[in-house]
């Protein structure tokens, strides 16, 4: 089935603040990760629209940053580049201490990338790379000072040295939050892409352009080129663009955007998506148009039993790798094993449709655990299992409810999670963008309205994501399988 490209995400669920490069016939796409890992999820493409996770780039213990997990924490917006024969990826981890860019490189786009280096004297966020030459400039958003703007210093890549003091770029257009710079030339012109008017409903993509990559740019007077705020279509938040040059000489833009639904102010549940459009150049200027072909749509479905030598590229855990708590079993499937220092064990895959169900089956004989929908450490809802109990548990802030109890029938449990727009969440679209229904065996113990698990009410930067964690002992998790519905 085809799909307009206005409408429909090219990468659905949670994939923000996407970054794009070509390499001969051959895209390639990065998205932000925060808190989870494997951290920043590389896909490839060769049409733009049918893409493929070819792996992570943060994959390993050694590259892992000094961080708590916290939620919307860890690795924020990349920027992926290829130049002289290598993928080049800039970020920022953002944790306790103030952010500083870090800096990792590749051969190939699948990795192995290499170990991080960390800029001294760069803090902020939403790095980019460019060259001119023989320099290599990075550019990003600084917080110091009196006023946030863009900044810019020329850097060795491979130590990520500065080569000089940074100096301000461009403070953009005079909307809240100037971030997510790109650098790019084309022809005689330097062009800074930004996003401004925050992540939120007021989001917006603004340009400026110089003879120079390192001073003069001047805004588009028709900033700004691409925006949602203050209209009906249906993907909202739009920004955090990055522009490529396709193999003739067209251009496109990759963007995030969310798809809210429900009454106002409207509720995003699936976290910050990608969208693509296309791109016409008027007097030297971009401007952004529809995108010229459908989406196909993506084949969101998947079984996992777990039997492959290794975890797929889908699944993510909050603040460690997967491989510190989640080892084979000796039948089969998974062992989620507890720890003795309070760190969440939790095995996770986003959410990627409106409407979907998860199966999964656990084994409980040598522990316990849940199998909830995510946003937060402070917004969950699912089914908690342990050996002589089952319970409907949903967690609000502060405010942890039951709604339904059943006697545990042995260390064999199937917990099924739907999102869905039935007859009973066509009431609470009053309210909410859907229902979640919280179900074991066929039975359906609980249902609850969505929009206590969007962003517009926990906050932060993520999605939903459904996760299977382990609270005691060993929990087995023998298969997960995930369906869209509608």
């Amino acid at each position: 089935m085809q799909h307009s490209a206005d409408t429909t995400p090219i990468i659905p669920g949670f994939y923000p603040d996407p970054s794009i490069c070509r390499v001969g016939d051959t895209y390639y796409l990065a998205n932000s990760s925060f808190e989870f890992f494997p951290g920043v999820p590389v896909f490839a493409s060769d049409d733009l629209v049918t893409w493929t996770q070819v792996g992570n780039a943060f994959d390993r213990e050694s590259q892992l940053p000094a961080s708590s997990g916290a939620p919307s924490s860890g690795i924020f917006a990349p920027t992926l580049r290829h130049h002289l024969g290598r993928f080049w990826l800039v970020t920022t981890i953002v944790g306790d201490a103030p952010p500083e860019q870090v800096i990792l490189h590749s051969a190939t786009a699948e990795g192995p990338w290499s170990d991080p280096v960390t800029t001294n004297g760069a803090r902020g966020i939403d790095p980019d790379l460019a060259w001119d030459g023989d320099d290599c400039f990075l550019t990003w958003t600084t917080f110091d000072g009196p006023t946030p703007g863009i900044v810019q210093a020329r850097i060795d890549p491979t130590t990520a040295e500065l080569l000089e003091q940074p100096r301000p770029l461009w403070a953009g257009t005079g909307m809240a939050a100037p971030e997510g710079p790109h650098l790019y030339r084309r022809g005689d012109w330097w062009y800074l892409l930004l996003a401004e008017g925050g992540t939120e409903r007021g989001h917006s993509v603004t340009v400026a352009r110089s003879r120079r990559p390192d001073a003069g740019f001047e805004g588009n007077p028709a900033n700004p080129i691409l925006t949602r705020r203050s209209t009906t279509h249906p993907v909202q938040n739009t920004g955090h663009a990055d522009l490529v040059e396709n193999a003739d000489g067209s251009w496109a833009v990759v963007f995030l955007g969310v798809r809210p639904r429900g009454t106002t102010p409207g509720f995003h549940v699936n976290g910050r998506e990608t969208f693509i459009a296309g791109i016409e150049w008027v007097d030297d200027w971009p401007i952004v148009t529809p995108f010229p072909r459908a989406v196909p749509g993506f084949d969101t479905a998947f079984v996992d039993d777990f039997s492959a030598p290794q975890l797929a590229h889908r699944w993510i855990a909050p603040g460690a790798t997967a491989a510190r708590f989640a080892t084979p079993g000796a039948d089969g499937g998974l062992e989620l094993r507890a720890g003795d220092d309070g760190a969440v064990r939790m095995l996770a895959v986003r959410a990627r449709d409106e409407q979907w169900t998860a199966v999964v089956d656990l084994d409980t004989a040598a522990g316990t655990g849940r199998v909830i929908v995510r946003t937060d450490a402070t917004h969950w809802c699912g089914i908690e299992v342990d050996d002589t109990e089952i319970r409907a548990v949903q967690v609000i802030g502060a405010t942890r409810t039951v709604l339904a109890r059943r006697d545990s029938t042995g260390s064999a449990t199937r917990v099924v999670l739907s999102a869905v727009n039935g007859e009973r969440a066509a009431l609470l679209r009053l309210n909410g963008p859907d229902e979640l229904e919280l179900g074991i065996d066929g039975e359906v113990l609980a249902r609850i309205d969505g929009r206590y698990f969007s962003t517009e009410v926990a906050g932060g930067f993520t999605g939903r994501v459904i996760a299977v964690e382990v609270e005691s002992g060993l929990l087995g998790l023998r298969r997960v399988d995930y369906s869209p519905l509608g």
